[in-house]
């Protein structure tokens, strides 16, 4: 029993260690969003700044229309999460509890998706985008515009689906007892029905797992904006971060600053899913 005490004691101790060393970079850049340039450039390293000072913040957010910025990585972030959840979670629905034929095969595919990185298929997609029929002056075969570049539905589209997103409600799914189905089919609710009325409700956890790493991935993503983008209007706040990159240096100050307001809605959604989060990372591995 000591010696179990003894043990437990240790994993605390190495594991508040190892999460007090993840958040030294945070701690950094938030301390760093307070302090001078003289005080960022200087040779002696001070952890905490010699005045505290929202200058900083103001200089930051004179800088460039943060508001469109804001707006742009909400709309994107929240339309990307709503129909990533819907989606993904019918389909992971349809792998775990229907009987199709072709089902292990498509399934395996999909999974495919998981060993390929995002730089891969980049090009493609953007050219898909770029050739889509009958937007952005295209005619019927994609030819004589821009398509959807530029857009909100360029940046959206590509983002909704995702292999990991329906391997999470698949093995979600697969959890749920068969005697829900037949009492569902008993009372004459068909599949579609069953999924809205039974699995859906039930599926707080998964849902907000999902929707919590999708909102992560996609409001930190900061490759395909740059490449869908050629607007000030249509910048996210990723690009608008390289704003403080000029030919005579970095403005750390300010770049620190803006990091910090950047990052804060991400903390504040984690906060609030941090429950429903833990409980559906834990309950998609069980078999």
């Amino acid at each position: 029993m000591k010696r179990k005490k003894r043990n437990q004691i240790i994993w605390v101790i190495v594991m508040s260690a190892a999460s007090l060393l993840m958040l030294v970079p945070i701690i950094m850049m938030f301390m760093t969003s307070f302090k001078t340039m003289e005080e960022i450039k200087s040779p002696v390293f001070h952890l905490f700044p010699q005045t505290f000072s929202l200058d900083n913040y103001k200089g930051a957010m004179s800088n460039g229309s943060w508001m469109v910025y804001f707006r742009n990585s909400l709309c994107i972030t929240g339309a990307t999460v709503l129909f990533s959840l819907l989606f993904n979670s019918i389909a992971g629905y349809a792998f775990a509890r229907l009987k199709f034929r072709g089902s292990k095969i498509m399934f395996l595919f999909l999974m495919v998706g998981l060993m390929m990185p995002p730089q891969v298929t980049m090009l493609p997609t953007f050219l898909i985008m770029a050739g889509f029929p009958l937007a952005g002056g295209n005619d019927i075969f994609g030819a004589g515009g821009t398509g959807l570049v530029n857009t909100y539905a360029g940046l959206v589209i590509p983002l909704v689906s995702g292999s990991y997103g329906v391997f999470l409600c698949k093995q979600f799914y697969e959890n749920f007892p068969r005697s829900l189905d037949e009492a569902a089919e008993i009372d004459g609710a068909g599949k579609w029905r069953t999924y809205f009325t039974v699995y859906l409700p039930n599926s707080k956890a998964i849902l907000a797992t999902l929707g919590l790493l999708k909102a992560v991935a996609v409001w930190n993503d900061y490759m395909w904006p740059l490449v869908m983008t050629n607007s000030e209007g249509m910048k996210t706040v990723q690009l608008a971060l390289t704003m403080f990159k000029t030919d005579s240096g970095v403005q750390w100050n300010q770049m620190m600053a803006a990091a910090v307001l950047v990052a804060l809605p991400m903390f504040v959604l984690f906060l609030c899913a941090q429950k429903y989060f833990i409980q559906g990372i834990v309950t998609s591995g069980l078999k």
